[in-house]
């Protein structure tokens, strides 16, 4: 985030800011989303269901990892707002399509598929603190899929064409981080593409989301919509991704750090503190409206 600094413009009448967006057609109070979480129960005893409600009450979406617990029908049933699923593939195109049909009856609006794993990432904090998350059995949207990385391994763009014709449901493609990946993404059909370096964990020396905005939205062209996650963590974070392209940030470490500290009120605190900072980094860059930043909003710089 350091590598971009911000370009205030002054005498801007700011005294009514709005920080609202839209994202697939619905709208957001502000242009924040809850990154998927596969291990959501070790931050909160209900999993998933928490940042759904708190994202509900907050006027925002909640992703829910195909990892997470409890099913993607519980968290639908008991969620007060729009939710998104996020798949990993498993096993064969049959048990794709059953899950997508659930995905479908359980009333998400969209389907976020991670194409970042095709193996499993060498984590050397996990390793060095003995931590095997893939060896947990109770991972009820999985149902007897084995946890093998054998099937996504082999997913290629022709599979991605075959769930594009399988899904009324828009797609968003998770895990993009290069200009000709997203633009073939749009040429497939998907509807968002998702900028992510899985915050870091999967491929040591990848890059850094923010830095690849820019020319991801260039390719992109307003073909598809643009979200993007990993390391952001602050409003000033948040404005800078919507002003190189982004619709909406999505956060992940900080819904855990928040999750685990004071359970749903935490996570609400974190979406209050960042609404702050978000209206308050709009007043003094002199941009009022959320909708109307763009990239003259900041520059890149050398990082102090």
């Amino acid at each position: 985030m350091e590598r971009w600094v911000f370009r205030p413009r002054v005498l801007v009448d700011v005294r009514h800011r709005d920080l609202s967006t839209t994202f697939l057609g619905h709208r957001l109070s502000l242009p924040v989303m809850l990154a998927p979480i596969g291990s959501i129960e070790f931050f909160h005893s209900e999993g998933a269901l928490a940042p759904a409600r708190v994202a509900g009450r907050k006027g925002t979406i909640s992703f829910v990892s195909t990892m997470a617990t409890p099913s993607l029908e519980a968290v639908a049933g008991a969620a007060q707002g729009p939710l998104i699923f996020q798949l990993y593939v498993r096993r064969d195109h049959d048990w794709v399509a059953g899950i997508v049909r659930r995905v479908e009856e359980a009333g998400y609006i969209a389907l976020c598929v991670t194409v970042d794993s095709a193996v499993y990432g060498r984590r050397e904090r996990d390793l060095h603190h003995r931590f095997g998350p893939r060896e947990r059995l109770d991972r009820p949207n999985l149902g007897a899929a084995a946890m093998t990385d054998d099937y996504q391994s082999g997913w290629t763009w022709e599979d991605l064409a075959w769930l594009r014709d399988t899904t009324r449901l828009p797609i968003i493609l998770k895990g993009v981080l290069t200009p000709e990946d997203a633009v073939r993404a749009v040429e497939s059909g998907v509807e968002v593409v998702y900028v992510s370096n899985h915050g870091g964990r999967q491929l040591d020396h990848a890059p850094a989301t923010i830095d690849l905005l820019p020319e991801i939205a260039r390719v992109v062209a307003g073909r598809a919509e643009l979200l993007v996650d990993s390391g952001f963590v602050r409003g000033t974070d948040v404005i800078k991704g919507v002003a190189l392209g982004a619709r909406a940030v999505l956060i992940g470490k900080l819904q855990t750090w928040a999750l685990a500290a004071e359970g749903e009120a935490g996570l609400a605190r974190a979406l209050d503190l960042l609404e702050e900072e978000i209206s308050t980094t709009l007043a003094l860059v002199g941009v009022p409206q959320v909708s109307a930043l763009g990239p003259e909003a900041v520059s890149p710089a050398a990082p102090i």
